[in-house]
């Protein structure tokens, strides 16, 4: 079975990263989710990102605020692709501080990076990544954006009466 680690530097991200753990569930990926501080726990950063894959998790998503150092040095430490939540944090700038450093990765090392709070879409690519390999899921996204595209025509057939 698939299984996604989410994971964020404080309980704080957890309103935000919500989005990502419900979107998996409801797609019936197994998800594991941890605090895993990159300036309070280094340690545990270094564990989580180096045994990841032996736990059998395919993707991880890492939200963080402000500095916004963990998905980029998990990035540095696993092989499995990692995508980066920014999230607008009380020390944050705007949130401008996260998303540039999830997204100004050098060469080698890559964060595939998503919106300010975007943890449903991380969500989202995390299943579709696990997708390309694996028909069921790949038809339960089938079906998500489906039902994306009904509710859309639906809406557009009320606004018209």
């Amino acid at each position: 079975m698939s299984k996604v680690g989410v994971i964020m530097g404080s309980t704080s991200d957890m309103p935000v990263m919500q989005e990502s753990i419900d979107i998996l569930k409801s797609f019936g990926i197994e998800v594991e989710v941890d605090i895993v501080s990159a300036h309070r726990t280094p340690d545990k950063l270094f564990d989580y990102g180096k045994n990841a894959h032996t736990r059998g998790i395919n993707v991880i998503i890492a939200g963080a605020g402000g500095a916004a150092h963990l998905p980029g040095m998990i990035a540095s430490l696993s092989p499995l692709p990692v995508i980066g939540v920014p999230v607008k944090s009380s020390n944050s700038i705007d949130g401008w501080d996260s998303v540039l450093s999830i997204l100004q990765m050098p060469g080698g090392v890559p964060v595939a990076t998503v919106a300010l709070n975007g943890a449903k879409n991380a969500g989202i690519l995390a299943a579709q990544i696990l997708g390309s390999s694996d028909n069921q899921i790949l038809q339960k996204i089938v079906d998500y954006k489906e039902g994306l595209k009904q509710k859309v025509l639906e809406g557009a057939k009320n606004i018209k009466k």
